[in-house]
């Protein structure tokens, strides 16, 4: 079986972060798989992540609760699309668990993540991708920090896994 490969970034409709970084790739997909990982990183300080649940399976739920410095907290309901083991996560916030649309409701725009985790010597090249339906929802994420906010949770998450 072949593994498919990430979609190729559009300008115009998605966000792309990318990084290498000196932490080893089973370390950084246990902090993206396990919900009590996921809450300690996820969000960019000082908002947290209160909850977060985790069913790592396509049409599985991925579930978190951002919350505010405070005390506001915002409930995100996603699915997973796809999950190549050690290598790539791809969610969307646009279907539930079970593939069931959802309706949007979030000040975000809806996106689909594709996260990747390739081998790079000792550490990992690794990228994070937002795939928007149109050109106004990225022009939107990216107006609202993408790139500050996923670059802060990024460093967040490298410093935590280099704790596992």
């Amino acid at each position: 079986m072949t593994t498919p490969k990430s979609p190729a970034i559009n300008p115009k409709l998605d966000l792309l972060l990318e990084r290498v970084v000196d932490v080893p790739r089973d370390l950084v997909w246990l902090a993206w798989t396990r919900p009590e990982h996921l809450k300690k990183w996820f969000t960019p300080a000082p908002w947290t992540t209160s909850e977060c649940e985790i069913d790592l399976r396509p049409g599985g739920i991925f579930r978190f609760v951002n919350r505010s410095p405070e005390g506001q907290e915002t409930t995100y309901v996603g699915c997973y699309l796809e999950i190549v083991e050690k290598e790539r996560l791809v969610w969307t916030m646009a279907l539930g668990p079970g593939f069931r649309p959802t309706a949007a409701t979030s000040e975000v725009p809806t996106f689909t993540a594709v996260i990747s985790m390739q081998p790079h010597g000792t550490g990992t090249r690794y990228t994070a991708m937002a795939m928007h339906r149109d050109e106004e929802g990225c022009k939107k994420h990216d107006q609202m920090g993408f790139h500050d906010g996923w670059g802060a949770a990024t460093d967040q998450l490298m410093a935590f896994a280099k704790t596992l």
